[in-house]
């Protein structure tokens, strides 16, 4: 979502680190394309207004401007005040009430609420709670069946509501069916409308009032840009929501509604929808947003996401198996697996810092099902010796492997090709210490390691000083 906004920011901040020293021309300068950057991402003028402002009140003090290293300074200032644009510090549910926790989801039809209040049943679950979904909406057709058919795959209960019962009737005798059934969670899918109307609003300050929810959670689409911001304020006069689920984060949005709502709402962002799947569904991280936004990567997101679907022994030893570069075709096609069920490739790569050359070269290397289809017959048409050690591959064998998979010559070089990128890749990752050849440096910016070529360079420069 944010990739525009990215590249728009460090370029900005490459010219600041090329001054040795900062004056207030450049600083204003570079104050002046960061404003244009985020104005073309959509975010609120008032916002971009304060933001810049705060940035250029604390640059051009003391210790920016006297500083050995005055442009990275400044992108620490711009990153902490990023922090505090998207929220602060990450806030999740409120969830010390006495059982049932009472969940409201609210917003304009469309935007992704009867789908959300299914992933956050799932999230609840998964944190020992047993949620009740409550679908209330009524005069959307099919909104009930689609909520009972989440809460069918969920394996959960959901309230037996028609769409010829009155929504507020629906609420009340859904909670109290909740108690008896000793549910610790409820979840009630609102009523939306393609705009706001006095009807609605009406509606749900009703139910707000007879089921005193502990959460009231406004569900936005990330793609509606100022639009979001407009209508969650709207939403937040009458009802004081406690939170907001941005949902389609994964589209090419600009971003705009991430970075203004907080500012304009004064509520937190406590999730985001991030696909379709009911497991797409993460805590909002403002401090991991700022740095993926800064190109300085998202490694402990990385980790959480790996370690959902892999057990340390078996980290261990892959990753003792890229240390003796012992790791091969039957590997790849494992581990592309995994990817696959983690996301693309090229969101893998942006949470790394300092992968963003590497992400370029790995940006058409993808793997929908047709094309992991394709890989898994080309790898099973090959000989065990072959997936160990593809350095064997020559003409006849590829040919061979073509014919016995079904797909082209073409094919089984471009799987050889992402298989050594892949490689290559890893071995920037991993060093021979089982370490990450990443450096964080003295303003806690990640840098690549010192490899021996870069050593050499370092050497020849000096010798030529």
């Amino acid at each position: 979502m944010f990739d525009s906004l990215s590249e728009r920011l460090n370029t900005v901040f490459k010219k600041l680190k090329g001054h040795g020293r900062l004056d207030e021309q450049n600083i204003q300068a570079g104050m002046r394309e960061v404003r244009l950057a985020l104005l073309e991402a959509d975010v609120n003028y008032k916002v971009v207004k304060e933001f810049t402002q705060r940035v250029k009140d604390r640059a051009l003090g003391q210790d920016v401007v006297k500083s050995l290293t005055p442009g990275q300074q400044v992108v620490k200032i711009v990153k902490e005040e990023l922090e505090e644009l998207l929220g602060g510090e990450q806030q999740g549910l409120d969830l010390k009430a006495k059982p049932p926790v009472v969940i409201m989801m609210v917003g304009l039809q469309g935007s992704g609420k009867t789908t959300s209040a299914g992933k956050l049943a799932l999230y609840l679950q998964g944190l020992k709670y047993s949620p009740y979904l409550v679908p209330a909406d009524v005069y959307r057709p099919a909104a009930i069946d689609q909520l009972h058919k989440l809460a069918q795959d969920l394996n959960l209960p959901a309230y037996p509501s028609t769409s010829s019962d009155n929504p507020v009737d629906i609420c009340v005798r859904a909670l109290e069916e909740a108690r008896q059934k000793v549910h610790t969670a409820v979840i009630i899918d609102t009523a939306g409308r393609l705009h706001i109307d006095v009807v609605l609003m009406q509606e749900l300050v009703s139910i707000k009032e007879k089921c005193s929810p502990h959460e009231i959670l406004f569900v936005a689409d990330a793609m509606t840009g100022q639009d979001a911001v407009t209508v969650a304020q709207r939403f937040n006069d009458l009802l004081d929501i406690t939170g907001v689920i941005l949902t389609k984060m994964e589209g090419d949005a600009r971003g705009g509604a991430a970075l203004s709502i907080k500012s304009i709402t004064q509520k937190p962002i406590k999730f985001v929808g991030t696909g379709e799947k009911l497991t797409d569904l993460e805590a909002f991280h403002p401090d991991r947003v700022a740095s993926r936004i800064l190109g300085m990567g998202d490694v402990l997101t990385l980790i959480e996401k790996a370690q959902e679907d892999m057990d340390q022994d078996e980290a261990r030893a892959m990753q003792e198996k890229f240390q003796k570069s012992k790791f091969d075709l039957d590997d790849f096609r494992k581990q592309m697996g995994r990817l696959k069920k983690m996301g693309s490739i090229e969101g893998l790569l942006k949470m790394i810092p300092g992968m963003g050359k590497m992400r370029d070269k790995l940006k058409d290397v993808q793997m929908p099902e047709k094309e992991m289809a394709k890989m898994d017959a080309i790898i099973n048409s090959m000989t065990p010796k072959e997936r160990s050690n593809p350095k064997l591959f020559n003409a006849s064998r590829k040919q061979r492997v073509a014919r016995g998979s079904g797909t082209t010559v073409q094919d089984v070089n471009q799987l050889l090709s992402n298989f050594d990128q892949m490689q290559k890749m890893m071995k920037k990752m991993i060093g021979k210490d089982g370490q990450p050849q990443l450096d964080i440096n003295s303003q806690g910016m990640p840098v690549p390691g010192r490899t021996k070529t870069r050593r050499k360079k370092v050497k020849r420069k000096k010798r030529k000083k």
